[in-house]
């Protein structure tokens, strides 16, 4: 006879009431057989057996982890993901911090100049392409806004180049500006070296490690700072990037255009003139000479290279989404648009993703239905008839799976075209006018239907587990306390059928809402799910925040759904058998 226990502890010999009796002993602690206290040898043993059933199970966690956990990770991160604005164009974002957006006028000559420099680095790296691609899905044009523009930097650049090169020919001179601008012996601007590293890893693919054979003179980065981040960026890209040798490269133009900035500039003025390091005879004569270079209007600049520059609206789409995390993609998926003014529903001949999520849920219950109405007594049957005969019809049910997805879908459309096998025999038989043919393709009927036999074995398997196990002798027994045939069904038998039900609904609605292939095939215009939205925006407009965003949401709507489920019917309930 045991002692008295509370209603969680268990009796009997366990390694946990085993530390709990030695616990108690009044004559000191137990020992082990190696002369161990038992308590603690017990836990070592419970350590072992964990550590044991950890590692039998790490595989699998491992395999989780990789295929399932990390991809929805990323799908989610995508989903917010916006750094590709302020990573190109870090100095056009902090200036246009300052512009007010519900002015009509454009931003101020310091953004187009900031502008001018993000950008040809951005096109040296050719990342300008990307990120006209990410600010054209807020708004159409503005694409060819910047890879128009990116072809015409340098012409802006070679204004001061022009100059330069006139005064002296040094300037032409790859060594010359290496020999100037780099530190040799001197102190570096390492500061400058990392950041701008930091920039181009963000634009370009991660630098590969190793010396690009440069680093700014903290010197010169004190009297040119424009010119030495530009001529920096240029380095690294040509190091690191292009895999050439810095000092056997002329710099782009858009260092010659620096150069020109900061010698225009008066607070510089004085610290280049006290300069004496390498190239001081040189800055020092075109510092004589600066009346002689232009004085560049970047705004005019770019309005002359694409007029949408003019536009206040592609400055203020710029401006909404230069933060590095948007809310902007989720609220694309839901019909509405982030502007400067803030959340604002989309135009009404713009608004599809509602429709489509809308119908992807109905759709995937109404598959989901008709599965259940032909698959049940089809499960029935199996789960009732001899072994040998059920055998036979099983591979029948499990045929579909040894074809391709795309051969069943094909042979939908030869059926359920107008002039296909279906049409032909109901018109043979009289029940359709050959005029009046069924229009059963390209729309939701013909989705439904292609989409409930690809899925109907589904739902058969779990039904016929489940009713397997029902014991035949329970429909006996109400037959013998006087039920009907019905009543027998539907009192005793289909109840104990419900955990199946359930187990094959929740299977085939899953994965109805994720097909495409069939309803892109056979759905038309009017029969498409989300799903091949999401898979348009993964392989063909590229735009996979958007793509993110409505996995997100769909992979949410199916986390509810499951959650309301659980509470009515509870998820204790669906078993797939025994």
């Amino acid at each position: 006879m045991t002692d008295a226990t509370g209603p969680d502890q268990v009796t009997g010999a366990t390694p946990d009431n085993a530390i709990r009796n030695a616990d108690r002993a009044d004559n000191g602690p137990v020992l082990a057989a190696d002369g161990t206290p038992l308590k603690r040898s017990l836990n070592r043993a419970l350590r072992r057996e964990k550590t044991r059933a950890l590692l039998l199970i790490a595989p699998l966690l491992l395999f989780i982890l990789i295929t399932f956990i990390a991809p929805i990770a990323d799908m989610l991160f995508r989903s917010v993901e916006n750094a590709i604005v302020e990573d190109t164009l870090p100095a056009t974002v902090e200036a246009l911090d300052e512009w007010d957006s519900a002015t009509e006028e454009l931003p101020s000559p310091d953004v187009f100049r900031a502008l001018f420099f993000d950008l040809f680095v951005a096109a040296e790296a050719k990342e300008h392409t990307q990120l006209g691609t990410r600010l054209n899905y807020e708004q159409t044009g503005i694409s060819s806004t910047f890879r128009s523009t990116g072809r015409g930097l340098d012409d802006i650049g070679e204004l001061y180049q022009d100059v330069f090169e006139d005064q002296n020919e040094l300037w032409e001179e790859a060594d010359f500006w290496y020999a100037m601008m780099n530190a040799g012996d001197g102190a570096a601007a390492g500061d400058l070296l990392a950041a701008e590293r930091a920039r181009m890893a963000a634009l370009t693919d991660e630098p590969k490690d190793g010396e690009i054979g440069f680093a700014p003179s903290a010197t010169i980065a004190s009297i040119l700072p424009r010119t030495t981040r530009e001529y920096t960026a240029f380095a690294i890209l040509t190091a690191l990037v292009e895999e050439d040798v810095v000092a056997e490269e002329e710099p782009w133009e858009a260092v010659f255009a620096a150069l020109g900035l900061d010698l225009q500039d008066q607070s510089l003025r004085a610290g280049i003139e006290g300069y004496s390091g390498p190239g001081a005879a040189e800055l020092q004569a075109a510092l004589a000479n600066v009346d002689s270079l232009p004085v560049v209007d970047y705004r005019a600049a770019f309005i002359e290279e694409d007029d949408d520059w003019g536009d206040p609206e592609v400055w203020r789409t710029l401006q909404t989404y230069s933060d590095r995390y948007t809310m902007g993609y989720f609220l694309n998926s839901i019909d509405l648009q982030l502007t400067p003014d803030g959340i604002q529903s989309r135009p009404e001949d713009e608004q599809i993703y509602i429709l489509l999520f809308q119908r992807t849920l109905i759709m995937s219950m109404a598959i989901t239905l008709s599965c259940i109405l032909l698959g049940y007594p089809i499960a029935f049957l199996l789960a009732n008839l001899p072994l040998r005969t059920a055998n036979v019809l099983m591979i029948l049910v499990l045929l579909p799976f040894w074809t391709s997805l795309l051969v069943r879908t094909s042979a939908w459309k030869v059926l359920l075209q107008q002039q296909g096998v279906i049409n032909d025999i109901l018109v043979w038989i009289g029940l359709v006018d050959d005029a009046n043919r069924l229009v059963m393709i390209n729309n939701q009927t013909g989705t439904i239907i292609a989409m409930t036999h690809i899925l109907l074995p589904f739902m058969i398997l779990p039904l016929y587990s489940v009713m397997k196990t029902i014991p035949p002798a329970y429909v006996r027994a109400a037959k013998s306390l006087g039920a009907t045939d019905w009543t027998a069904f539907w009192r005793v038998y289909f109840p104990n059928s419900v955990p199946g039900i359930g187990a094959g609904s929740i299977l085939v609605f899953i994965l109805a809402i994720g097909y495409y292939i069939t309803p892109e095939l056979v759905g038309g215009t009017t029969g498409v799910f989300i799903s091949n939205r999401i898979a348009y925006h993964i392989s063909s407009s590229l735009n996979w925040g958007l793509a993110a965003a409505l996995g997100s949401i769909l992979l949410a709507a199916v986390l509810i759904l499951y959650w309301t489920y659980d509470r009515i019917v509870g998820i204790d309930n669906v078993k797939l058998g025994g």
